[in-house]
């Protein structure tokens, strides 16, 4: 679990996440998994540091890791732009998009895991979220990542669109470890 805020501020809750990750990927084999079949996913604020610790590499080679080596990246309905809490943090309107060192768009590349980026309906959704999602999904698709997708989920709002994504969750990992 990583702390919150307002205990502690940016970047300490991202390094949370990434020190979480780093510790399964170093030990995930005393419990009989493989470090070659880790995904990583979280719903909103879980999205967003799902999104930060698997394109924005310094997080994971603080942790002697590399984010390259996860299987996959399933946020859902997460920040791509810089999140809310840290602008507000940094006195930023929340309303004020930003894309800086801490906004996963910040963070395309191609060479990063495989990635499906699931928002709730764009209409019910927090204020711009499936359009961050859309315009990362696009700027993958600039860069040349050869699996990004996006699904909208028509009909659910931001709180109600994680149950009904789990079975794409399932069908994306599927998918990956098929092809190993």
């Amino acid at each position: 679990n990583y702390r919150l805020h307002p205990k502690v501020n940016s970047p300490a809750y991202v390094d949370d996440a990434a020190a979480a990750v780093a510790w399964t990927l170093r030990n995930i084999s005393r419990y009989g998994g493989s470090a070659k079949r880790v995904f990583v996913s979280g719903h909103s604020a879980g999205g967003y540091l799902t999104s930060m610790v698997g394109l924005d590499r310094r997080w994971l080679k603080k942790h002697g890791e590399d984010p390259d080596q996860l299987a996959g990246l399933i946020p859902y309905s997460g920040h791509t732009i810089t999140h809310f809490t840290v602008r507000a943090e940094r006195g930023i309107d929340g309303k004020r998009p930003i894309i800086d060192d801490m906004a996963p768009l910040f963070h395309v590349r191609k060479d990063c895991p495989p990635l499906l980026l699931v928002t709730g309906d764009r209409k019910l959704e927090m204020l711009g979220r499936y359009e961050e999602n859309a315009y990362l999904w696009r700027m993958m698709q600039v860069v040349g990542h050869p699996d990004t997708t996006i699904m909208e989920l028509d009909g659910y709002n931001h709180g109600q669109m994680a149950q009904p994504a789990h079975p794409l969750l399932l069908r994306f990992i599927q998918r990956i470890l098929k092809a190993e």
